[in-house]
């Protein structure tokens, strides 16, 4: 694993690093890809680093976070130990399609059931990017926006690998496709995932993705996902984002919709250093309906920016957004959303809320709702609020004969509780509702049904 040289200024470290290593990012992946590298690596290299001048990170200075000095792997090395020795997630009743990345590398040895319905394929994004040119072409690197964050185009210029999931015309995925990517390395390392989602007409699918650290190490993760919704789709995305105080994510997801589809995304931060989650969600055409949810708990230090763009662009078309934010100790946390209306977009519902409640007089709450509307005949609402525990329902807990903590617990429970219930996958609802109250209650700072375990020379693995 190899070191970002630090004596030079942060951006131009990585497009000499580009520079450098581009016949390597080149070597395993299509022309297609590998095409796209240039221009993304121009626009980076003109907007530079996101820092607090620019209006969408105003709450993130992302320069600092890029300036350490972390390894990384362009090579694809195969990872000789099993995945499920060292993670297994146990999510009660969860019966679903399970598949592993390491380190943004889609791992190998997956085990696909043969139970799939036909056509459908998941697998290595780069290793699909050659043997299905015909649907990788027409999609690949059409929904991210290269030319608004530069985060986005260092991705397409480093891209090598992440997954590729396509669902044909008219086939229903009844089980949820779990995407758990590890980081797990021997020194601090970056990686720079790139993830593709193609649903056909009258599709259905439910994605979990999971990230996860299983070394203690600095990791800076910068993923992108692009997802293509054909008409009359139905699209479920769910992050979960459980990572050390040492890692920093940026998550950006890119979503394209057709008519009559109905598409919920999820973000669930329950623990992290900083997180950047950037959704998008572009309704192309009529009949389209959104939903765009987020939870996030902080404590300590740690930090937790969301923004969001949804783009009505045509008619008759729904949005409803909520995202809710618990925030003990010094932790911080922004909410930046966008509802853009265009003059086309009559009949458009959009309805936006972000709630948050601060435990201590050091957490601190940034958040911007925002609506920008050119159409006449719409139904639109947003709004924000930042408070503490209410008083008066402490009180009567209380009275009740509940104790300070308890109490504290139920009324923090209560409140996350409506971001909690937009879960569609019944096992996943439970098991985040459980996670939660652990984490109001202090007792855990990883998820407790997911078992990480270290490869130790003498004793072989030990698992926490």
């Amino acid at each position: 694993m190899s070191m970002v040289d630090t004596d030079i200024k942060t951006e131009q470290r990585y497009t000499s690093l580009f520079s450098e290593k581009r016949e390597v990012l080149d070597k395993q992946v299509s022309q297609t890809i590998a095409s796209h590298r240039n221009k993304s690596i121009r626009l980076f290299e003109e907007q530079g680093i996101p820092t607090k001048k620019l209006e969408s990170y105003k709450y993130t200075n992302m320069l600092p976070l890029f300036e350490e000095n972390y390894g990384y792997d362009f090579e694809h090395k195969v990872f000789q130990q099993d995945l499920s020795q060292i993670f297994r997630c146990d999510i009660h009743d969860l019966d679903a399609t399970t598949v592993y990345l390491i380190n943004g590398w889609y791992y190998r040895q997956n085990q696909l059931p043969n139970l799939l319905p036909e056509g459908v394929l998941i697998g290595s994004l780069a290793e699909y990017s050659t043997s299905h040119p015909e649907i990788f072409e027409a999609h690949y690197n059409q929904y991210a926006k290269n030319d608004e964050d530069s985060l986005v185009a260092l991705n397409t210029a480093f891209a090598q690998d992440g997954f590729f999931i396509y669902i044909p015309k008219g086939i229903v995925v009844e089980k949820p496709i779990q995407i758990v990517n590890i980081m797990h390395s021997e020194g601090d390392l970056m990686a720079f995932p790139r993830n593709l989602v193609i649903l056909e007409e009258n599709a259905q699918a439910k994605i979990l993705m999971c990230e996860h650290t299983a070394a203690d190490y600095k990791y800076l993760l910068s993923a992108v996902t692009e997802v293509f919704v054909d008409k009359n789709a139905v699209f479920d995305i769910y992050n979960i984002q459980n990572q050390h105080n040492l890692t920093t994510n940026v998550s950006s997801v890119f979503i394209k919709q057709k008519e009559h589809t109905s598409v919920l995304t999820h973000n669930l931060t329950l623990h992290t250093g900083v997180t950047r989650n950037n959704i998008h969600v572009h309704m192309d055409d009529e009949h389209c309906e959104a939903h765009v949810y987020g939870l996030f708990i902080t404590d300590k230090n740690q930090h937790v920016d969301n923004f969001s763009f949804i783009d009505h662009a045509k008619p008759n078309c729904y949005s409803e957004e909520l995202f809710k934010g618990v925030l003990d100790d010094a932790s911080t946390a922004a909410f930046a959303g966008k509802i853009l209306v265009r003059a086309d977009a009559q009949k458009t519902n959009a309805f936006q809320r972000n709630d948050n409640l601060l435990l201590t007089d050091m957490a601190k709450m940034y958040t911007k709702p925002m609506l920008e509307i050119y159409a006449d005949d719409v139904k639109c609402s947003h709004g924000a609020t930042v408070g503490q525990l209410d008083k008066k329902a402490m009180f009567y807990l209380r009275s009740r004969g509940i104790g300070v903590e308890e109490a504290r617990i139920l009324l923090m429970y209560a409140f996350a509780y409506e971001a909690v219930e937009k879960i569609r996958v019944e096992a996943v609802r439970e098991q985040i509702r459980n996670l939660v109250e652990a984490v109001f209650r202090g007792e855990l700072n990883k998820c407790n049904s997911c078992v990480l375990c270290d490869n130790d020379a003498e004793t072989g693995f030990s698992c926490r």
